[in-house]
């Protein structure tokens, strides 16, 4: 049993008698007494009432001269924030005075419209066997029951970062990364799960709690692929290699040539493409699928859907766009672009985007020169050289974020001077219905077509806003991009990490650049 007080009028005054616990219960807390007291005016001196709560002998103690008028046994609730829960403490009466009934508790409990839940083998247990100053649970709601959101499972690899491993003798094995995903005919793709809604909570008072609206999905499935008649699971209609574009899962085959020349002129082709040797200057390659080169591509362009790896390297004004990943052994003198990380063992004077990250490692490892942007980070070995070379490092936002964004920006706006013109048609319209104007069925049809085209127009708007305020919450998250570096920056090096900036002013070994106290600051690895 908790340790408790009661109060007791003498002839001297209003004393306390303060009841030790037992059985290990908790002690009086002195808090509680004054809380008490305070409640109902009942004057006390501080040091005589801590002390006596102190000791707890079980003899009463004067706290005030005065004479109380007596105190009914009585009680506290509590309700949580929530609503989920209302607890009670009870207080003895004065020594001699009247005890609560459960009936009055009840009808209490019911003054205070506490409905739902009742712990009425609690309040009956209290009843029974009486303990003062303990919190006795009296309700207690339905909590709600939280859904889940509709997911889509992929049966392969769909990650955009790769990773590449050491080999046994330190160094970096960048084309056996399984960024390919070879499936054969009737393998499973992909799982639907659907959502799971959830369950209504009711609180103390009755009152329903709604759970959170779940979200459904879908598959998206494109060229050689087959979705189930439940539509929860993909299967391959054919062997080939699996990508997910934009969300949607293609199975692409495979086109293999020798070389890209004036033998083949340049190439567009919806699945994959390997090429044996080279893309020659001035050819292009576009893939809906991957694109591998087993060659060196100089001044060509190469356009991919999925992943491009080049097992030699791009220069001389190549131009590389992926909607994957990018794996090449180096960049010179090249632009590449690309939705998922770049992975080279060194970029020299290029011009190098990334959604996710760029990873420059292996014996040379190097970053010299030109500009290298990144949503997450840019891991090195050098930045820069001795020479000086201007070499820009950008980190913290997706380059294509901000295009979306004005694209959004527009497509918002055009809606909207769109929903301003035909309003006043549409209002006029059923203020003249209401007035009891007939129409002929030409002009129904003409403002039902409106009233279609506003709904439209409404859920666009939504969809948008919707997808911009995610993508300013991801813009502005710029905290944990970072810039690593495993060798040396050299002066001449610009580092940039979101809004902020720092230029290398004196070298710079084994570090990380990342935003601190509102600044680009440096950090041990």
């Amino acid at each position: 049993m908790h340790g408790y007080f009661q109060l007791v009028i003498t002839d001297n005054g209003t004393g306390i008698r303060v009841f030790p616990p037992t059985d290990g219960g908790e002690a009086l807390n002195v808090n509680d007494v004054r809380e008490y007291l305070d409640e109902r005016k009942i004057q006390y001196d501080v040091v005589v009432l801590n002390e006596a709560v102190t000791k707890a002998e079980n003899e009463v103690v004067i706290i005030t001269k005065a004479q109380i008028l007596p105190e009914r046994e009585a009680v506290k609730f509590d309700v949580s924030k929530d609503h989920m829960t209302v607890t009670a403490v009870f207080y003895p009466p004065t020594e001699g005075s009247e005890l609560l009934t459960e009936k009055e508790l009840m009808d209490t409990i019911a003054y205070r419209k506490y409905t739902y839940g009742i712990k009425n083998e609690n309040i009956h247990q209290f009843f029974e066997h009486r303990e003062y100053c303990k919190e006795i649970l009296i309700c207690r709601g339905k909590p709600v029951k939280q859904g889940e959101n509709a997911s889509v499972e992929y049966h392969f690899n769909a990650n955009l970062r790769a990773k590449p491993t050491l080999r046994e003798d330190g160094s970096v094995d960048y084309f056996n990364l399984n960024l390919i995903n070879n499936v054969n005919e009737g393998d499973l793709l992909a799982t639907l799960h659907p959502e799971v809604p959830g369950e209504p909570g009711i609180n103390v008072f009755g009152e329903t709690i709604k759970p959170a609206m779940v979200k459904s999905t879908y598959i998206k499935y494109g060229k050689n692929t087959v979705l189930s008649e439940d539509k929860l699971t993909l299967r391959a209609e054919t062997s080939g290699h699996v990508t997910v574009k934009e969300g949607k899962i293609t199975v692409s085959d495979v086109l293999t040539l020798e070389n890209v020349d004036v033998s083949t002129g340049n190439i567009n082709y919806e699945g994959s493409v390997v090429v044996k040797g080279v893309v020659a200057t001035n050819f292009s390659v576009k893939a809906g699928g991957n694109i591998v080169v087993k060659g060196i591509v100089e001044g060509a362009t190469l356009d991919a859907g999925s992943n491009i790896i080049l097992e030699c390297g791009a220069k001389a004004g190549g131009n590389i766009i992926a909607g994957g990943n990018v794996v090449t052994k180096f960049v010179e003198n090249a632009t590449i672009t690309a939705k998922g990380s770049i992975t080279s063992e060194c970029i020299l004077h290029s011009n190098i985007s990334s959604g996710t990250e760029v990873n420059v490692t292996g014996k040379r490892g190097f970053i010299a020169g030109g500009k290298v942007i990144a949503a997450d980070k840019v891991k090195a070995k050098i930045l820069g050289s001795e020479m000086g070379a201007n070499t820009i490092i950008d980190v913290g936002s997706d380059p294509g974020l901000k295009l979306r964004l004005k694209e959004l920006q527009k497509n918002m706006a055009a809606a909207q001077k769109n929903i301003e013109s035909i309003k006043p048609t549409i209002d006029g319209f059923s203020k003249m219905l209401k007035a009891g104007a007939r129409f002929s069925p030409e002009q129904v049809a003409s403002v039902k077509k409106l009233i279609d085209m506003n709904k439209t127009l409404t859920e666009s708007i939504q969809n948008d806003s919707e997808e911009y305020a995610q993508l300013m919450e991801k813009l502005q998250d710029t905290k944990s991009a970072e810039v690593i570096v495993e060798g040396t920056a050299y002066p001449g090096t610009t580092v940039n990490i979101g809004e902020l900036s720092m230029i290398v002013k004196k070298p710079v070994q084994y570090s990380r650049f990342v935003i601190k106290e509102g600044d680009v600051r440096l950090a041990p690895i």
